[in-house]
């Protein structure tokens, strides 16, 4: 008998390719999406517009298919943690928090609520076993396309149930295999925004859901006040565009102090961190290290891997030390740590160390 896999599906090239990919393998498919946000006139991730997709997809494939309603779920989960913290003055990552609580939290429930053994996603990286049974989690095979960094809280329990066919896969080579195989989504878009703010307008969508903040003072990194600003949400770690007022020489946001609704600024050198601290710490392997270690780090999705040395302190607290200073660590962003092609793990950013 076959294997059965639940597929999460969006409708979208990738999903579709998993699908159709496990399918060929002699998997049992059941795809399945999640319904994560439906304000009018929403057509993005999470949607019913590309639930719709994906039915239809699952319809060619011959697949059976089910949609999950975790609007309320995501809400409570995702979106409000966002707003909170961007209220507190950090920089929340929605993305990696709904892969880590609703993609392999609530999704993972009912893939073994319907009696499967796997969950597979379109995501780019790589689950691997070693010798020893030792699952790891990897980069993917398509640096511009690698997604490991949006996986590093996955756990050592869930990586033997879950496949990602497409880590091994440049990402044009799957859009040429869609086409060949007649999926109309061959050459659909993606979209690269925060799906509940498509816009990009965090600081509107926050105060359409609770309400203005009111302006502040600017100020320099002695407490010297600059100027006044529309409010702390309007502002992030690193911006220079958009501050308001001419220094007469590049000035960019350096810290923002949510109870005191001050935003300081600074010149590029106010910006560099030696290092930083990270709270909420998933160890993939499950074993948090003894000491220091030497790793690869981003505090981006897209950065290129600093070298840095990485050791766990008191309460289970992570502290990195970087070989060359970083620039814009934010509090709230999501720090992930690399040995070679394998991720040690992921935890969320307290703050800089200067």
């Amino acid at each position: 008998m076959a294997d059965k896999v639940l597929v999460a599906m969006s409708g979208g090239v990738d999903s579709s390719m998993t699908a159709a990919l496990l399918l060929e393998q002699g998997y049992e498919c059941i795809g399945a999406t999640m319904r994560l946000y439906d304000a009018a006139a929403y057509d993005g991730c999470g949607s019913s517009a590309e639930a719709e997709m994906a039915r239809s997809v699952a319809g060619r494939l011959g697949i059976a298919y089910r949609t999950y309603d975790f609007c309320d779920e995501f809400a409570a989960a995702v979106i409000q943690p966002f707003i909170s913290g961007y209220l507190q003055g950090q920089t929340p990552n929605p993305c990696v928090q709904c892969n880590r609580l609703l993609k392999f939290g609530r999704l993972f429930e009912e893939m073994e609520q319907l009696g499967c053994r796997y969950i597979a996603t379109g995501h780019y990286a790589r689950v691997s076993r070693r010798a020893d049974g030792q699952y790891v989690l990897q980069k993917a095979v398509d640096p511009a396309k690698d997604q490991s960094y949006v996986l590093a809280f996955l756990r050592q329990e869930q990586l033997p149930h879950i496949l990602l066919p497409l880590g091994g896969l440049m990402k044009q080579e799957v859009r040429r295999m869609a086409a060949g195989r007649g999926l109309d989504n061959a050459d659909r878009a993606e979209s690269q925004d925060i799906c509940f703010v498509p816009d990009k307008d965090y600081a509107g969508f926050i105060e359409r859901e609770s309400g203005a903040v009111p302006p502040g003072d600017f100020v320099d990194g002695a407490g010297a006040v600059l100027g006044r600003h529309r409010g702390h949400i309007h502002y992030t770690i690193g911006q220079r565009r958009g501050i308001g007022i001419g220094f007469g020489r590049p000035m960019y946001v350096c810290a923002k102090d949510a109870a005191a609704n001050t935003v300081t600024l600074g010149g590029a050198g106010e910006l560099l961190g030696s290092g930083l601290l990270a709270g909420e710490f998933n160890w993939v392997s499950g074993r948090p290290p003894v000491g220091r270690i030497s790793v690869g780090a981003r505090v981006r999705y897209h950065q290129q891997e600093q070298q840095a040395e990485a050791e766990v302190i008191d309460g289970g607290l992570v502290r990195v030390r970087f070989a060359e200073p970083q620039s814009a660590i934010a509090p709230g962003q999501i720090v992930v740590l690399y040995d070679g092609e394998d991720v040690l793990g992921g935890g969320i950013i307290r703050g800089a160390l200067r």
